[in-house]
């Protein structure tokens, strides 16, 4: 389905209309690293290097793992590898360029594989793209993970879990699904147990590979039964760029550090944000009556509580990873795709994909579950719109529900849309909350 490519060429293209700030280091990171890996080759017949195809990359991830294919409402037990977890003086330091890999994506060859990546109008979907890099971000994590005291007889006694999905910016570059898609990525940045990786997206036009997106996960390293946090190798830049990338690495963890800390959750609004709450209150509260609750439309606007599309579904065992909750991939596809719906409803056109803003792994999902996803239109501006997509976990007894994941989305339209408004305090906060994702997206704060 997939070719792993150790031996790189071509130069990368950028080509978007938003030309958003960069983090520091990360601008140049996928052209640079790219050019300068170009005599990556195959060291040995066990080295981790290697040609072959996705799914036998997932088959050699379960190897390493000590997994079996095959679903087991009870998966098989990895608490004997407990004892293996390595302490941090044991890792070895590692270069970003030890962690980078490719893959391709044969869509010119292979005509199974267009019709699960096509849309109606012939591009790629970015849904199953945002799949793909999740599963990609895991394969990274194992080619920087090096544990040299490990037995060669035993399993790697790790598990790979995704924390968040930040910055995903596109291109302008109009994906078809009949050409090759490469994807690659290294890790940028690692703590005491967890990895920044960032992946790229090219796609081949007219002989030469033209970029449609850059993402940043942030990876969690956990034991080997997913019950605490495992060290992970530190990174040693080999150059003077693989060190600022790394330096950009702490500034973008300072960043998110001080956003969560601000978050409209949990602190109350800044002085601009209560003064717009109170212009919001002025002109959707009528000034013929002061009866309570009585609330007012403007012309081309909408309400907040009316712009939402919602679906749900059940969850199954293909959707699994390794450990048998289901796959992060397969909940950014779904979470994007209605969200896309959300957002084509609410233009009444086809609305395109700008920016991801970020992603968030709040709780691990079953694959017997029931998952609640709903869009909401939470900010607009001009020709943009700022959906904010939740998944619920829903308990199929009680009715219960319980948040497992929050996902932030910028879409632009081919004209103005209707303004959205809030009519609850609650929903207020929901504008303020994706005004700040919106204004953080686009680089404008």
């Amino acid at each position: 389905m997939f070719r792993i490519l150790l031996k790189t060429s071509g130069r990368m293209v950028s080509s978007r209309k938003l030309l958003l700030p960069q983090s520091k280091g990360i601008l140049s990171m996928g052209s640079l690293l790219t050019q300068r890996y170009i005599g990556l080759q195959k060291k040995s017949d066990n080295d981790h290097y290697y040609a072959g195809t996705m799914a036998e990359v997932q088959a050699e991830i379960m190897k390493r793992l000590g997994l079996e294919m095959g679903y087991s409402p009870v998966p098989k037990t990895r608490e004997h590898l407990l004892k293996y977890e390595p302490k941090i003086t044991d890792l070895p330091a590692r270069s970003m360029q030890d962690s980078f890999t490719s893959v391709i994506i044969p869509l010119s060859s292979d005509k199974s594989l267009q019709d699960r990546y096509v849309a109606f109008l012939g591009h790629v979907r970015l849904g199953r793209l945002m799949e793909d890099m999740d599963m990609f971000a895991v394969w990274v994590c194992h080619q920087h993970v090096n544990v040299p005291s490990l037995p060669a007889d035993v399993h790697l006694p790790y598990t790979f879990v995704t924390i968040l999905v930040d910055k995903v910016t596109f291109s302008d570059v109009r994906t078809r699904a009949t050409e090759d898609i490469r994807m690659s990525g290294h890790v940028s940045w690692v703590g005491r147990s967890s990895m920044e990786i960032v992946v790229w997206l090219e796609q081949k036009e007219n002989g030469s590979w033209r970029k449609i997106t850059r993402a940043l996960f942030l990876m969690a390293a956990r034991n080997a039964t997913n019950t605490g946090a495992a060290p992970v190798n530190p990174i040693k830049p080999a150059t003077d760029e693989e060190k600022n990338i790394l330096d950009g690495g702490e500034e973008r963890k300072k960043l998110r550090q001080k956003l969560q800390a601000s978050s409209i959750f949990k602190v109350e609004p800044n002085d601009f944000e209560q003064s717009l709450m109170y212009d919001l209150y002025k002109r959707t509260t009528p000034q013929t009556t002061i009866e309570l609750n009585k609330r007012v439309l403007p012309s081309n606007c909408r309400w907040m509580s009316d712009s939402y599309v919602v679906n749900t579904m059940a969850s199954y065992p293909e959707n699994r990873n390794a450990h048998n909750k289901v796959f992060g991939g397969f909940l950014m596809r779904n979470a994007l795709e209605i969200s896309w719906v959300g957002a084509n409803l609410y233009c009444k056109n086809r609305p395109k994909l700008e920016h991801i803003c970020d992603i968030s792994f709040e709780k691990p999902v079953s694959v017997n579950s029931f998952i609640k996803m709903t869009a909401y239109v939470v900010y607009t501006e001009v020709n943009y719109m700022q959906m904010m997509t939740i998944a619920d976990i829903i308990d199929s007894s009680t009715g219960d529900q319980l948040t497992s994941n929050v996902f932030y989305y910028t879409f632009s339209a081919p004209d103005e849309v209707p303004e959205i408004l809030p009519r609850s305090y609650h929903e207020t906060m929901w504008y303020i909350h994706g005004r700040r994702k919106f204004k953080y997206a686009l680089g404008l704060e």
